[in-house]
């Protein structure tokens, strides 16, 4: 039997944007990646925008996904522990995975120390210069009082409302982040002034849907995990780095 570890970080898997079959695809290649990780995989780190919406009613959660969600259910069964990050477009993550997969959800920063190397970990937004409104409707959409208006709303509506504006977002309309130059890089400004108080082997976001790993000193790197709907890509750290792969590429 394999031995359990190695930890593994995906993000940005945008689960429900483009049409079902795009959809449906895109799962079915994450249960097979979720298959191929089983064998060694001690924990797994899900850094936000697994859906690309979701939002979890008293009694009701957006249907869907049902053979990503068993293969989960699988994995965590096991003894594989999950981690669950909420992103810009499944914020509205509750309990739900906590008591179905024994999930720990992340609201915003983790930071964790495995084999000697210490992680910060953040999905990616609202960080670094700019994009001041974004940071306003954030501090909002999670606030209690919008979570509380929003689940006012029947799920027919609410859901409805949701797909209409994930369906001109930009992942499904195709629009695909470029990189800013070296340190313009936005994340990058973030974690090259966290690192002057703070230090970290491995700074790890999804977000930016860029594969990225950039040197911030000798020993701080910054690590982006890119996306599903393109790349496919995944970070898994062996107990001594941490690697940028790609999953059927």
């Amino acid at each position: 039997m394999a031995i359990r570890n190695k930890i593994y970080f995906a993000s940005d898997f945008h689960l429900g944007t483009g049409t079902y079959a795009s959809s449906r695809e895109r799962e079915d290649r994450l249960v097979r990646w979720l298959d191929f990780i089983k064998t060694d995989a001690a924990e797994v780190f899900l850094m936000g925008d697994v859906f690309d919406f979701w939002f979890e009613y008293k009694t009701v959660v957006p249907k869907g996904y049902i053979r990503f969600l068993g293969k989960l259910a699988e994995l965590s069964d096991s003894g594989i522990k999950l981690w669950f990050f909420k992103g810009n477009h499944d914020m509205w993550m509750f309990d739900y995975f906590e008591r179905e997969l024994g999930a720990t959800i992340i609201s915003d920063e983790l930071e964790i120390e495995r084999n000697g190397k210490k992680f910060y970990l953040h999905h990616g937004d609202g960080l670094g210069p700019g994009d001041t409104f974004y940071k306003f409707l954030k501090g909002f959409f999670r606030s209690r009082l919008c979570q509380w208006l929003f689940a006012r709303i029947h799920p027919n509506l609410g859901v409805g409302v949701a797909n209409y504006w994930s369906a001109h977002s930009r992942i499904a309309s195709q629009k695909k982040d470029n990189p800013k130059p070296g340190e313009q890089e936005w994340l990058v400004v973030f974690c090259r002034e966290l690192i002057q108080t703070h230090f970290y082997d491995y700074l790890v976001f999804g977000h930016r849907h860029l594969p990225l790993d950039i040197p911030l000193n000798d020993k701080s790197r910054y690590i982006n995990l890119g996306e599903w709907v393109y790349a496919s890509s995944y970070g898994v750290f062996d107990g001594e780095t941490v690697s940028l792969k790609y999953f059927e590429k």
